[in-house]
């Protein structure tokens, strides 16, 4: 598969099919996603990979959880909220087979001081996200849906999942990806904005 047909056929997919992705599929995610820029080259990224059932589980019950928190945070109704208890718990949105959770490890930084604490964090986190876009591309091309959870950084959510990872306060979650077959074809969504609205030439 071309990379660019990979960039167009990506998209979030939602639900997923209940058999297992092999373990050499979820290295060659990793393997592609630890191919990504990294700030300073520090590396300092770690992908901690929920495939027991106990896990897994636990995991899923922290995505609802931080799903409610959003919802009310937009201050939707609790009619909605309780449409998307009903998406999560009896068509199991978000239900995967796998989850990959991606950290940063805050320790590690090439510029010390405090002045630079911001500055390295923010390195950080954009050395994971184009890691975590490197792993969602590999996934189109192995037929392997994924979609970006960020909800589980709200709080008491987010230590949650550090504590089930073995973590400490040192490691910062970047973000949660459900991964699996999916369940239906996904087709991508339109984007709102035209390439002329997003760029400008100077």
């Amino acid at each position: 598969m071309e990379l660019g047909e990979a960039i167009l056929k990506r998209t979030s997919v939602r639900y997923f099919e209940e058999r297992d992705v092999p373990e050499d599929a979820i290295k060659a995610l990793i393997e592609a996603a630890v191919r990504a820029p990294t700030a300073s080259s520090l590396e300092n990224w770690l992908f901690v990979v929920f495939r027991s059932e106990e896990a897994r589980e636990k995991i899923y019950h922290l995505i609802a959880r931080g799903m409610e928190e959003y919802y009310r945070a937009v201050n939707l109704s609790e009619e909605k909220i309780e449409k998307l208890r009903k998406k999560m718990y009896e068509r199991g949105m978000y239900r995967a087979p796998v989850y990959i959770a991606v950290f940063i490890d805050k320790r590690v930084r090439f510029l010390e001081g405090e002045e630079f604490d911001e500055l390295e964090f923010l390195w950080s986190v954009e050395s994971a996200a184009m890691a975590i876009q490197n792993l969602m591309l590999k996934a189109v091309e192995l037929g392997l849906g994924t979609v970006y959870i960020g909800v589980t950084n709200f709080r008491g959510i987010e230590e949650q999942v550090r504590t089930l990872a073995g973590l400490d306060e040192n490691y910062y979650l970047v973000g949660v990806i459900p991964l699996g077959y999916p369940l239906e074809k996904a087709a991508p969504r339109k984007r709102r904005k035209t390439l002329e609205q997003v760029t400008r030439f100077i």
